[in-house]
């Protein structure tokens, strides 16, 4: 028996595949969490999120700064000073990481700490 997609269901499936290609990154939620709170500067940002190396906090600041989710603002200082925000696409994010937090809360069952999942 073949199941054909609806529109609806493939366009579904692409967004969220397109989105989640950008999100992907082991450090985006956890940049993005940061930045939602405050505005802040590389060094600030990279020790706020504890063992983030330089390249990888980099990388993700520069993916998330192509796809509009925060914005990069260079200040004329000596030395030189950039602050990194969240953009009003990136403040529009905090809806899908509430309906994120509803599904898990409605739908995990809680994790018994004396129980452990065998793999073979």
């Amino acid at each position: 028996m073949k199941v054909e997609c609806s529109k609806f269901d493939i366009d579904c499936i692409t967004s969220i595949s397109e989105v989640l290609q950008f999100l992907s990154g082991k450090w985006t939620f956890l940049v993005i969490t940061e930045l939602l709170k405050e505005p802040q500067r590389f060094n600030h940002l990279r020790r706020s999120l504890g063992n983030i190396n330089t390249k990888g906090l980099t990388d993700t600041l520069r993916n998330l700064e192509v796809h509009q989710m925060i914005k990069r603002e260079v200040f004329s200082t000596v030395p030189v000073t950039v602050e990194y925000s969240i953009t009003e696409k990136g403040k529009a994010f905090t809806d899908v990481f509430n309906e994120i937090r509803r599904w898990k809360n409605e739908w995990e069952a809680p994790v018994n700490s004396n129980k452990s999942v065998k793999l073979n």
